[in-house]
């Protein structure tokens, strides 16, 4: 195993995956040494994090710096910080629309992106696939789904038949359109088996993530979407499978915890014990069931599907409208089935741009948040 010290670049240190990214760090002392870390304006966290892991550059929202003022460390912006140099791996955890530049200059710099910002694959999948095979940068998934079909991959010479996404259905898998109608926001941050940022956890309970992970793993391992399925997996044991061309299918399994697809995707290729990872026993596990998702009751799943087959901007409103409309319910402002009907009509009205650039989906980024907030009358 390589014995080198890996510099990181961690954005979005504040939220859940940028947390559990330090806690990998923490249980692995000897690998990493944290170079960069930017958040939102959860000042009093970020300011915790400096004082423990003293990086050399930090980058924050909020106006005011004097209160994180270290002599040890420098004020940079995030798309200046992930080119430096000397840094090995940038973790983009950040969520929404968020890391989308960042990402583009990590990937232009060549640079081993940990990527757990799903928006930035479905709102610009080929422009980022392609400067990375251009620069030669290596994306690593920080998804748990993501993570297992990478590690059902390694080894295998041919491409992969179908991949099979595991969802475990949310919180309300079992509930009737009318029952949803009257979901709450506390109820539906209540996930069964993850520990998750808000956003990431409506999106679950929406099914809405698994659609963005359709379209994430269509961009990642270059797989027409006729050959990735969905299936819903309660018990959150099997994180993906892959089947192969003579039908046999290989799974990756574990406890759900994000620290490992996190830890894989920073050691890779070599894999160390971690003793804060929780091992399956198999003597508890009395089932592993699959179900279909029922995508009539839950309509974002194939919303996103349908818009990452579309292609051109079509992605770029979905992601925009949906982080809006998500923002809205958690406001109290729309109902819970709210977030699939502003999302579709948002998808309606909007004037398809076949083959964007840059410049075309920061604009339609725009428009979607916009429209959405018109759409719902809360400009």
């Amino acid at each position: 195993m390589a014995n080198t010290v890996k510099q990181l670049v961690i954005l979005g240190s504040t939220g859940s995956i940028g947390r559990q990214t330090l806690q990998v760090v923490r249980a692995l002392p000897d690998q990493f040494r944290v170079v960069g870390l930017t958040a939102g304006n959860n000042l009093e966290l970020l300011s915790e994090q400096i004082e423990e892991f003293r990086p050399q550059f930090i980058y924050h929202e909020a106006k005011s710096t004097n209160q994180l003022s270290r002599e040890y460390c420098k004020y940079m912006k995030p798309e200046e910080m992930v080119v430096l140099p000397d840094i090995d791996i940038i973790v983009v955890a950040t969520s929404g629309n968020a890391g989308l530049t960042a990402t583009m200059a990590a990937v232009k710099a060549g640079k081993s992106v940990a990527l757990s910002n799903k928006e930035s694959l479905v709102m610009a999948g080929q422009i980022i696939m392609d400067e990375a095979e251009r620069s030669g940068a290596t994306i690593m998934p920080v998804d748990s789904e993501h993570s297992a079909i990478w590690q059902c991959l390694q080894g295998e010479q041919q491409e992969p038949s179908r991949i099979i996404i595991t969802a475990s259905g949310g919180p309300f898998r079992q509930y009737s359109s009318a029952q949803l109608e009257k979901v709450t926001a506390q109820q539906a941050l209540q996930h069964p088996s993850w520990q998750m940022g808000k956003k990431v956890t409506i999106d679950s309970a929406t099914l809405m993530n698994k659609g963005l992970e359709v379209i994430e793993a269509h961009w990642l391992f270059d797989v027409p979407f006729e050959n990735i399925e969905v299936v819903i997996h309660p018990q959150s044991i099997i994180h993906s499978m892959v089947e192969f061309e003579d039908g046999s299918i290989k799974a990756q399994l574990s406890h759900p915890d994000m620290r490992l697809p996190i830890q894989y995707a920073l050691t890779y290729p070599d894999r160390y014990y971690n003793p804060d990872l929780k091992r399956l026993n198999w003597h508890t596990i009395t089932q592993l069931t699959f179900e279909q998702p029922a995508t009539e009751t839950f309509p974002c799943l194939q919303m996103a599907i349908d818009a990452g087959k579309t292609g051109g901007t079509y992605p770029v409103v979905l992601c925009a409208a949906d982080e809006v409309a998500v923002d809205l319910f958690l406001a109290g402002k729309i109902g819970f089935t709210d977030i699939a009907k502003v999302v579709q009509k948002a998808l309606e009205q909007h004037d398809i741009i076949e083959n964007p650039n840059i410049d075309d989906i920061v604009f339609v980024d725009n428009w979607a948040r916009a429209r959405v907030l018109e759409l719902t009358g809360s400009q």
